[in-house]
């Protein structure tokens, strides 16, 4: 399970240094507006999904996405965000 986030985090890190012309993933990390409206909007889908009881895994998996990709065209390492959650732990 952890190798597919894994190779998720590493796409969007290759992408982002050899960027690939047609790639959406490529067109969310140069475009800070689309990737921030994406996020906007997959979360706002999420919600309903629940709130509906429909597509819920599909429309999560959406929000991890964009979030993963926001995240490394602002150069937000998961690594760090991992540090901080166990700075947390009580």
């Amino acid at each position: 399970m952890l190798k597919i986030l894994e190779d998720l985090i590493l796409l969007a890190r290759d992408r982002r240094q050899n960027p690939v012309g047609d790639s959406y993933t490529n067109q969310l990390l140069e475009n800070k507006t689309l990737i921030k409206d994406k996020i906007l909007e997959e979360i706002n889908e999420l919600i309903e999904a629940v709130e509906t009881d429909t597509n819920k895994v599909h429309e999560a998996a959406d929000v991890f996405y964009h979030l993963l990709i926001y995240l490394e065209s602002n150069n937000i390492k998961i690594e760090d965000i991992m540090l901080e959650l166990e700075r947390r732990k009580k």
